[in-house]
């Protein structure tokens, strides 16, 4: 399902779900374990886990950003800077699992917003998928797919 983007005070927000089988605790590791962190999002690794430690992004070459978190609450939040915007992940119990809400608040909308959703909308689905222990397999062509629809949807939010 595509995310929901509206417009709000500062930018706009966008908002992904995803149920998954697994606990709290389980998907939790995705989100902050770099073994796990490599097998979707290989730029992306854990620095410090605390409220004030940071993410790392590897930019290629020697050169890493550090991107300051902003909220973490162990096995429930994960909120950090992406740039000028901000990423938030949350995870809460469910009858049969937990569900995964990522949240960008972004500050304006530019001709790379529609590729960094799909970029996010595909990196939940791989980790729904890997997760139940599957392959995702190639993920450009389901990028090319969200990216377009993406493209519309931030239009319509604007």
């Amino acid at each position: 399902m595509i995310a929901t983007i509206e417009k709000a005070a500062n930018g706009y927000t966008a908002r992904f779900e995803r149920q998954l089988q697994q606990s709290p605790e389980e998907v939790w590791v995705w989100l902050t374990d770099n073994d796990k962190l490599a097998l979707w999002f290989d730029e992306l690794r854990a620095g410090e886990l605390r409220e004030g430690g940071y993410m790392s992004f590897h930019m290629g070459e020697d050169i890493f950003e550090r991107l300051a978190i902003t909220d973490f609450k162990t096995l429930s939040v994960l909120e950090f800077s992406w740039w000028q915007d901000s990423v938030r992940f949350e995870l809460s119990e469910q009858a049969n699992g937990c569900q995964l809400v990522l949240i960008e608040k972004i500050h304006a909308i530019t001709d790379h917003t529609p590729m960094d959703l799909a970029g996010w909308h595909v990196c939940l689905d791989v980790i729904v998928t890997l997760a139940e222990g599957r392959d995702f397999g190639p993920r450009q062509e389901q990028w090319k797919k969200w990216y377009e629809e993406y493209i519309k949807a931030v239009e319509k939010a604007k």
